[in-house]
């Protein structure tokens, strides 16, 4: 996988090559990773890439010209363009899984009042938005893009399960994760988890999930298709808690 980030502060976006897990990807050549100052295509030796919005208003907004020679300057047949902004859909871990399938991801960062409305018209594939508030750029939203997607590629965690077992990959927050000592202060780890019965973990941990989810968000619960065990196990949960032996 390719990606390429367009941004008005490159350094702050190639932070993230120092960054274990996307470095890792980089250094292994697992993915090709580039940044691209849009004030290289300033409309003038002044570096000038903002002007004042027509209609008035306040603030400055990012110019089209820079924008679109940026991102011709990277893009391909194979290649999409996100803008991070947030007007955009929301991102999930659905949508990660689906990003990390694309050859080229191209993530546009606006600045100030935004970007010229011709470029997200014309140029920009979709939108996306990390949360329902707004930020002072896109370059905090793109390292989350790039932190979320660049774990899901082949050969960057050590297995599949350590991301196919965490909150939201399923559709589920995680179950409670315990390591050593076994009593820390007084407060102990659930015995099941020392049994060494690996079905009685996983039940039990599918019941935390389930539990966890409901507690926390039962919007995902809604949302989410429950198999037989699953449905009984919530059932189970509503009806007053009964642990059927997981415990």
């Amino acid at each position: 996988m390719k990606i390429s980030v367009l941004t008005l502060f490159p350094d702050f976006i190639r932070s993230l090559t120092n960054y274990s897990m996307v470095g890792r990807a980089i250094n292994d050549k697992i993915l090709d990773f580039e940044v691209i100052d849009i004030r290289d295509f300033a409309i003038n030796k002044y570096l000038q890439v903002d002007d004042y919005p027509y209609g008035g208003g306040p603030g400055m907004l990012m110019q089209a010209k820079p924008i679109v020679e940026s991102i011709e300057s990277c893009k391909s047949d194979k290649s999409k363009v996100y803008y991070l902004s947030p007007q955009g859909k929301v991102l999930t871990q659905e949508k990660l899984l689906e990003l990390r399938d694309e050859e080229h991801l191209i993530l546009l960062n606006g600045h100030y009042e935004g970007i010229d409305q011709r470029v997200i018209d014309n140029y920009v594939d979709e939108e996306i938005s990390i949360g329902d508030y707004v930020l002072t750029g896109g370059e905090i939203a793109s390292m989350v893009v790039i932190d979320g997607v660049t774990r899901l590629l082949d050969g960057v965690l050590a297995c599949e399960d350590s991301f196919s077992d965490e909150s939201h990959f399923n559709g589920l927050l995680e179950h409670p994760q315990y390591t050593r000592p076994k009593d820390f202060r007084g407060y102990t780890v659930p015995e099941i988890l020392l049994s060494g019965d690996h079905e009685k973990i996983r039940k039990y941990r599918l019941r935390e999930s389930i539990k966890n989810t409901l507690l926390k968000r039962p919007d995902l619960i809604k949302n989410k298709t429950l198999n037989e065990e699953e449905t009984q196990i919530l059932n189970d949960l509503l009806e007053g808690g009964k642990d059927n032996g997981y415990n």
